[in-house]
């Protein structure tokens, strides 16, 4: 792969679109008198090869290489080299079917850079990577052998003209590779080393562990199955007994049929009688009460539930003198204390206004004789 031609616009000396052609694929000189903008070429061409230290193309900045440093109307600077490719034996990877190679680079005055290959955009790290497989390296330090350096590379000694031809050819990179990579190995094999030992004093204990703990569950699972089949032979076996009583028993016939008949019978008295109460409590809310656990461990026996709930009477035409004396108090719930109202009305949920009668604070009056007795055959305890 050699140049064919270089197309610089806008790059230093070139303000306007200029392409130079006709290089030779092995050798070639460029002369021309002084300012004509032959070290510009070369410079255009590392630029494009993606040069990093600007001193080696007379620039301190990027801005430098766009034409009068963007001050004549030329914002942009773009070279582009186009290579030939013919020779596929020494082509680049993934561009063997290419005749042609084209490679451009753009900066702005902004300083922003663009690459592209074959006219599609990529990064400067690609370019790099395209240039170098290819053994190009611009920024190799005797890639370029300045005029001050000729001198001084003439009276170089052989080892160092040898290390010299290997830099530029580029096969100090793939050694510097090579040593990253024999690196890369030795930690690849430290790690393997770890896991080795970790296998040996950690997994393969554990492994023999479980092994053990799957025989003993086969085993267990054995013992279960025989457990099983045993255990369906001992029901089958008392089912049959079982049978064989039932029919040496003697009993009455048609005695079963009854009792299941009146259990029945029961059971519908009892739905009657609940739906009654249920209907009753929907009609007369106040005589039902009903509330949540205040607390963890709650003691329920320390509410004794409505005062009306609390005694029966005898007699129910008494009812309505016992109703007027005691008014709406008959509704009141009764509570050992006032702590425990207190915690029902805060946390009880309860479902209406309740008046809580505690134990504790109730005062009674010193009655007539006559009265306690009277009131004794009205109410049975």
């Amino acid at each position: 792969m050699f140049i064919k031609s270089v197309i610089l616009d806008g790059f230093k000396s070139y303000g306007t679109r200029t392409e130079i052609k006709g290089f030779d694929h092995e050798f070639n000189a460029i002369t021309g008198l002084n300012g004509t903008g032959k070290s510009n070429i070369l410079d255009s061409i590392c630029f494009v090869l993606g040069i990093t230290n600007l001193s080696h193309v007379r620039a301190s900045s990027l801005k430098d290489l766009i034409y009068k440093r963007g001050q004549a109307g030329v914002t942009k600077a773009s070279v582009t080299i186009v290579f030939d490719n013919s020779d596929t034996n020494k082509s680049p990877i993934n561009y063997e079917r290419c005749e042609e190679i084209t490679v451009t680079r753009q900066i702005v005055v902004s300083g922003k850079n663009r690459y592209m290959i074959n006219g599609s955009t990529v990064t400067q790290k690609h370019v790099i990577d395209f240039f170098n497989s290819i053994h190009l390296n611009v920024n190799n330090p005797h890639f370029l052998i300045m005029q001050g350096r000729i001198t001084k590379v003439l009276n170089m000694k052989p080892p160092e003209i040898l290390s010299m031809i290997e830099e530029a050819a580029g096969t100090s990179m793939y050694e510097n590779k090579k040593q990253g990579a024999q690196k890369t190995i030795e930690k690849k094999d430290s790690r393997l080393k770890a896991m080795d030992g970790m296998v040996t004093e950690q997994i393969n204990p554990t492994l023999q562990r479980l092994k053990d703990e799957r025989s003993e569950y086969m085993e267990y699972q054995k013992v279960q199955r025989e457990l099983d089949q045993l255990t369906r032979i001992s029901v089958a076996w008392q089912y049959l007994q079982t049978e064989e009583r039932l029919k040496n028993t003697n009993y009455e016939d048609g005695l079963l049929d009854r009792l299941q008949d009146k259990l029945r019978t029961l059971n519908g008295e009892m739905r009657q009688c609940s739906e009654i109460v249920n209907n009753f409590e929907r009609k007369f809310p106040q005589l039902s009460f009903h509330y949540k656990d205040p607390e963890p461990n709650f003691n329920r026996n320390t509410v004794r539930g409505l005062l009306c709930k609390l005694f029966t009477v005898k007699d129910p035409k008494f009812v309505r003198a016992l109703e007027t004396a005691a008014g709406g108090k008959l509704y009141n719930v009764v509570v050992d204390n006032e702590k425990v109202g207190a915690k029902l009305i805060e946390k009880g949920q309860l479902l209406r206004r309740t008046t809580f009668a505690p134990i504790d604070k109730i005062q009674g009056y010193s009655m007539n004789h006559n009265v306690v007795q009277k009131a004794k055959q009205m109410v049975k305890h």
